[in-house]
């Protein structure tokens, strides 16, 4: 699932082709809704909110879209051949010389503007950790929530309810880089331990922000994460994805566990996390995680 860096890059992008051009047509899929009214109008944003990406116009309209899994946005040249199915575009946003396409995204609608603010799911983010203003200590207080106290960091770090922007990758880099289990209870661990998690996401999220390969890690030469040069993708990240491979800090091999609705694999060093629970146990949710939605 994307996260929150390439949101921001997705929206970057949208943005250079789509704000201050007069919209020539939009349709979405049939039977969803109807995107021909952005049709005339003029786009006057395009802005990321964590996962959410929201393209506003100047007729009062939003059209706000979640990719879900496998969602995606691309960009075409007016006439330029489609790189997947017309039958899997979800919504086809035309302005002059470009046509926006955002192919299977489970999430596609066209809001009044104005409503944006008092939306079931947008209203409900936490902290968006891309934002200029993160609010890190509203963050930590909602990772507090008593409802969270028993869930596994790496779980609640999920929710976007607490903290916006980070996903199944940063979860587990993150437990990493700062040597927290991400099987430990919420509750078991101090002010200090979420605030330094929260504080690591956002620095990595920012550092990846403008990079097309995400980098946890420095490479070889030493150079930090979003510094331009381009990385083996073997040597990006730090724990993610390398089930049994050695620790790149003391080469023990890495464990991995899944949990929740969705069952998303997390990623950790049994010595260098240590914390609870054996080696390898599973990680677990509560009833607080039901709703897959609260960790898109």
């Amino acid at each position: 699932m994307p996260e929150g860096d390439t949101l921001f890059r997705t929206a970057s992008v949208l943005r250079d082709v789509l704000v201050g051009r007069p919209v020539v047509s939009a349709r979405g899929r049939p039977g969803g809704p109807a995107l021909g009214r952005l049709a005339a109008t003029r786009i006057v944003g395009v802005d990321s909110v964590g996962k959410h990406l929201l393209i506003a116009s100047d007729g009062g309209l939003t059209l706000h879209t979640h990719l879900g899994m496998h969602g995606s946005w691309h960009r075409y040249r007016t006439g330029e051949g489609w790189r997947r199915s017309p039958a899997r575009a979800v919504a086809v946003i035309e302005v002059p010389g470009t046509t926006v396409v955002c192919f299977d995204a489970p999430t596609v609608e066209l809001l009044d503007s104005r409503a944006i603010a008092i939306h079931p799911r947008l209203r409900e983010l936490g902290p968006d950790l891309l934002a200029p203003d993160a609010d890190l200590r509203l963050a930590t207080a909602r990772l507090r929530d008593p409802s969270l106290a028993s869930v596994a960091i790496g779980d609640a770090l999920l929710d976007q309810r607490s903290v916006a922007g980070l996903g199944n990758v940063y979860r587990s880099e993150v437990c990493f880089v700062e040597r927290v289990d991400p099987r430990a209870p919420v509750g078991t661990l101090p002010d200090e331990a979420l605030e330094r998690l929260l504080t690591t996401g956002r620095r990595l999220l920012l550092a990846n922000r403008d990079a097309a390969d995400r980098t946890t890690r420095p490479d070889a030469m030493g150079s930090p994460p979003g510094a331009g040069i381009p990385r083996p993708r073997g040597e990006r990240l730090w724990v993610y994805g390398r089930a049994g491979r050695p620790c790149r800090r003391c080469g023990t091999p890495i464990a991995t566990g899944a949990s929740g609705p969705l069952a998303r694999r997390a990623y950790w060093c049994p010595v260098c996390q240590r914390g609870a629970g054996p080696p390898g146990q599973a990680m677990r949710g509560d009833a607080r995680e039901e709703d897959p939605s609260r960790q898109t």
